[in-house]
């Protein structure tokens, strides 16, 4: 944690706008570690590169069945993206999944979910001991999702923007059979602009909304994200997702937001224009994609609201949750079919979510109580 004295809490500096600090572990699990380490280097990316070597410094590590843990909270929005693009791929069976609880300290996201207080592969109660394992002291902040090297319980990364292209494009050997291609060749420089748009403007700017240290910070933030808001409503009226008749990794990234906000952003982070459920392309849109299979299953949202309000003290002292909002509007009927396309293209749907990853009952919708 932060002790400069003009910080109040943990997330907010005062008088500032909210800054993401996103230097991250660039290490990369790739197909061919001697060819990536041979390629020309390449300069740090917020959003990831679908294609491109390694960064200075970064290492590439083998893909290897069964040699690494996905470590992801399923209340973070980054690690959620990385939950649900593993099981549209179908890597199940050769990346396994761990999840911390929903609530951490300064030091580190915990395993305290799981029986004895520790991770059953690990072994570790904090994944902080993961990152100390590589990193002695390691003096950035513990993050999710991360991958860790079950073999010596080291970190590998956790650079989530490039976490799920690389799933794409180097684990292809491990996908299941049917598995969608969530970054089509044709589409990729389209979609490079869409998703840096619903990153900077979107995906972080709830963030600099909540966390915005003066008036004019939170001014500056809300009209940037409703204007990015605003843009997406009137793209996905006349198209099914995000680039067109079929789900890509683009509509990923904008899910996770979109899953969190009436149940947090709205309130907590003073996102408060409208919800989304008064939006109607988007808010149709997040439906369709909730209650296809790989995305709605993986949202826990008992889960995303107690980290949110439990963890940022410094704009919610209390640590009360909500008991609202009323979650059943995420089955009702959608409509999207009418424009077209089909999530999964020519492949097909990932099979039932196993019984060791199903979410909590009564923590979402398509886990009644």
């Amino acid at each position: 944690m932060d002790q400069n004295e003009n910080r109040q809490g943990s997330y907010v500096m005062a008088g500032q706008e909210f800054t993401r600090d996103t230097n991250y572990i660039q290490d990369r699990i790739v197909a061919d570690p001697a060819a990536a380490l041979a390629a020309p280097r390449v300069a740090g990316d917020k959003i990831g590169r679908a294609r491109g070597g390694l960064t200075e410094g970064a290492e590439a590590w083998p893909v290897e069945p069964g040699r690494y843990r996905l470590v992801a909270a399923r209340a973070c929005p980054w690690a959620n993206r990385t939950i649900i693009v593993r099981r549209l791929l179908g890597l199940e069976d050769v990346l396994s999944l761990g999840t911390p609880g929903p609530t951490h300290d300064e030091r580190s996201w915990t395993f305290d979910l799981d029986p004895g207080g520790k991770d059953p592969v690990l072994g570790t109660e904090r994944l902080q001991e993961n990152y100390f394992q590589r990193f002695p002291g390691y003096p950035r902040g513990i993050t999710v999702p991360a991958i860790v090297d079950i073999p010596t319980g080291a970190v590998v990364t956790n650079d989530y923007p490039q976490m799920t292209l690389d799933f794409s494009t180097q684990w292809k050997k491990y996908h299941r059979e049917g598995a969608p291609d969530l970054l089509p060749k044709e589409k990729l420089p389209e979609m490079r602009e869409v998703v840096t748009r619903i990153f900077t403007e979107v995906n972080n700017g709830v963030y600099r909304c909540g966390f915005a240290g003066s008036q004019e910070a939170y001014d500056s933030a809300y009209d940037r994200l409703w204007t990015a808001m605003d843009w997406l409503e009137e793209r996905l009226t006349g198209r099914r997702y995000l680039m067109g008749d079929t789900i890509t990794e683009a509509d990923v990234r904008l899910f996770t937001t979109l899953a969190r906000f009436d149940p947090v952003y709205h309130g907590h982070f003073k996102c408060n224009r409208n919800k989304l459920d008064e939006m109607p392309a988007l808010w149709g849109y997040a439906r369709d994609l909730f209650q296809t299979p790989g995305f709605g299953d993986t949202i826990d949202f008992t889960q995303i609201k107690s980290h949110y309000y439990e963890v940022h003290r410094d704009i919610n002292p209390t640590g009360i949750v909500p008991q609202g909002p009323d979650l059943s509007g995420w089955l009702t009927e959608h409509g999207r079919e009418e424009l077209g396309g089909s999530p999964f293209g020519a492949g097909t749907a990932p099979g039932p979510v196993r019984e060791s990853e199903r979410v909590d009952a009564g923590h979402n919708p398509l886990y009644p109580a």
